[in-house]
């Protein structure tokens, strides 16, 4: 495949399997502007840019996968769950438990050791927790994209991988693009997505 059409592969597949819950799309949404939000804050205040893509976007996010998403047999797709986290190309629901663990640890240890094992000097500890918090998860964020990109390197090669990152990079832009009546279908009393609109432009 072109680089293009493995972004549209990965982009189709995330969704079919991962997007069903149409309280998630919803979600997805929400988050999806909170990042855009996050985009442009980098540039005028990183501290709170950092404090929303990972307190609302973030958060918003991960409760939509892994409180509305069904976790029984596909019958659209004709998938186990368990199937579905084997071939996540990104960060499934096992490895997304790690990230997040550590994104919540990360307060803590600073917490109780501000220099952050000597990470801060004593002029950077006096700009605070909260100050200290957003720079450390902002190197987690990055750390994480950064890590997942270069294993799927070694795992499904380059492309592949570079791929991925450009899917996460994009993914606010496209979500918004193709979750924007999830709330409209809610309204409606449509809780679940068939896929059927979808499956009619799967990537061939």
């Amino acid at each position: 495949m072109t680089f293009l059409e493995e972004l549209h592969q990965q982009r189709w597949d995330d969704h079919r399997y991962y997007h069903h819950s149409r309280i998630n799309q919803t979600l997805h949404l929400v988050s999806a502007s909170c990042f855009l939000v996050s985009y442009v804050l980098l540039f005028i205040n990183p501290v709170l840019a950092v404090m929303v893509g990972w307190l609302l976007a973030m958060i918003l996010r991960q409760i939509g996968h892994f409180f509305f998403e069904p976790k029984t047999y596909d019958e659209v797709n004709h998938a186990s769950h368990q199937f579905k986290e084997s071939v996540k190309v990104g960060y499934n629901l096992q490895r997304k438990i790690v990230l997040l663990s550590i994104w919540i640890l990360v307060p803590m240890v600073l917490y109780a050791e501000p220099s952050f094992f000597g990470f801060f000097d004593s002029a950077e500890i006096n700009r605070g927790l909260v100050y200290n918090t957003s720079v450390l998860w902002l190197i987690v964020g990055i750390g994480a994209v950064l890590f997942r990109t270069v294993q799927l390197f070694f795992l499904k090669g380059v492309q592949s991988g570079l791929v991925w990152c450009t899917k996460i990079l994009t993914d606010p832009f496209h979500d918004i693009k193709i979750y924007h009546r999830a709330p409209y279908f809610i309204a409606k009393g449509a809780m679940y997505d068939d896929m059927k609109e979808w499956y009619s432009e799967r990537p061939v």
